[in-house]
């Protein structure tokens, strides 16, 4: 019986861990092959930039409101139904992106992308983290951010050697793949003792923000991941444009993101080791965040040729590889009847959160401010909003998580 445990405990690592991949492949491609797609569907060079920006926020914006939807189903309905219906969604619209023939259609494509894509990290942290003992649920969700976060890297490989067209349509295949893996897969057992209790009230979002406690516990939880998507929706994903800006030419934005997400998952391995060796969450995402800010400084002044621009990238990556960290906090923060709302909004609110950094940024070029100023700007804000956040939420490693919020 114990092995038959282990064995269902792993399957359940295994499966977060590549749903995870797939998630990461398909939202980052965009930003690997905007370039050439937006060329391929006529977009002047002038407008790349702006519109690719557009399409990256359509994607972020299906992203929050997805992150609502599966979020409540995943209290109500349990975590299975979200694993299930958002891979067949993001699956779909990704294989769909391979058609595209306009930038509306590339729009809409993205947006229910990002609606699909919002429900798959957080069901999987929250049926891992209620799967696994208290001493060993940081392991397992450090395994799931690791492999999954290799996607970025996976994405670029493929964009190289393939259309992107023939790209978007191998992360659609590969989500459709997974879903007959997830096949057999059980749900988590809190959630099930739970459901049955009479008078409970599950993913209600009302209970969210009913106390002024609960409401900034659930903002702190958000704003600690304003960095990651600052790093990579702004420093990474405009690597071309910021570096260009400096004097150094041919730097390829998929080889940005190849060497910053290889720094990533060095980080989110590191990061969670790091808590397991010290018993503690917070102190180690202070600790990133510190290097994050440092990073981001180091990336925008230095570097004379793409090489070492590319070492940069692999640091601002590896300072933001508190990600792992950041969603296992989020679901240890809040009670099993809220679980899955929390560490499903979570991250698609810091995901989302890249729309007003981006709009800031824009902001500060359009009134003079010049490109690397304008980044550096915005990203220590990010970094000193995640910090004040992080000081004040309470230590979460090795608390018992069979309880509600009531």
């Amino acid at each position: 019986m114990d092995n038959e445990k282990k064995s269902g405990i792993s399957i359940v690592v295994l499966v977060g861990a590549l749903g995870y991949f797939v998630d990461i492949y398909d939202l980052i491609l965009f930003s690997v092959v905007r370039k050439m797609s937006l060329k391929d569907l006529g977009v002047p060079d002038a407008a790349i930039l702006s519109t690719g920006i557009s399409l990256l926020n359509w994607q972020m914006t299906g992203m929050l409101l997805g992150g609502v939807i599966w979020g409540v189903l995943g209290d109500r309905r349990g975590r299975i139904s979200v694993l299930f219906g958002s891979i067949v969604l993001y699956s779909l619209a990704n294989f769909m992106s391979g058609f595209t023939q306009s930038v509306e259609a590339y729009q809409f494509l993205r947006f229910f992308a990002g609606l699909g894509l919002a429900g798959e990290l957080g069901a999987a942290i929250t049926l891992v983290t209620e799967s696994l003992s208290k001493e060993k649920r940081g392991v397992g969700t450090t395994l799931v951010a690791s492999v999954g976060v290799s996607g970025a890297i996976a994405a670029n490989l493929v964009a190289k050697f393939f259309n992107w067209r023939h790209a978007y349509m191998v992360g659609g295949g590969l989500g459709f793949i997974l879903l007959l893996l997830r096949i057999g897969i059980f749900e988590s057992g809190i959630f099930e003792k739970n459901r049955a209790r009479k008078g409970i009230r599950h993913g209600d979002l009302g209970l969210l923000f009913e106390t002024r406690e609960r409401i900034l516990r659930y903002l702190r939880c958000i704003l600690i991941g304003l960095p990651t998507w600052f790093v990579v929706g702004i420093l990474i994903t405009l690597a071309p444009e910021i570096s260009k800006s400096r004097g150094v030419d041919g730097v390829d934005a998929g080889n940005a993101i190849m060497w910053a997400y290889s720094g990533l998952v060095a980080g989110d391995l590191c990061s969670g080791l790091l808590s397991q060796g010290i018993h503690s969450r917070r102190k180690v995402i202070l600790l990133f965040l510190a290097m994050t800010g440092l990073f981001t400084y180091l990336n925008l002044n230095l570097g004379s040729s793409p090489t070492q621009y590319y070492c940069l990238a692999c640091m601002s990556g590896f300072g933001v590889g508190y990600w792992a960290m950041f969603v296992t906090i989020a679901a240890e923060q809040f009670g099993t009847n809220l679980r899955a709302t929390v560490a499903t909004t979570v991250p698609n609110w810091a995901r989302g959160a890249l729309v007003p950094i981006s709009s800031l940024f824009l902001a500060l070029k359009s009134h003079g401010l010049p490109l690397v100023q304008a980044a550096l700007w915005v990203g220590l804000s990010c970094v000193s909003l995640a910090m004040l956040a992080a000081w004040g939420l309470r230590e979460t490693f090795g608390t018992e998580l069979d309880y509600l919020e009531q």
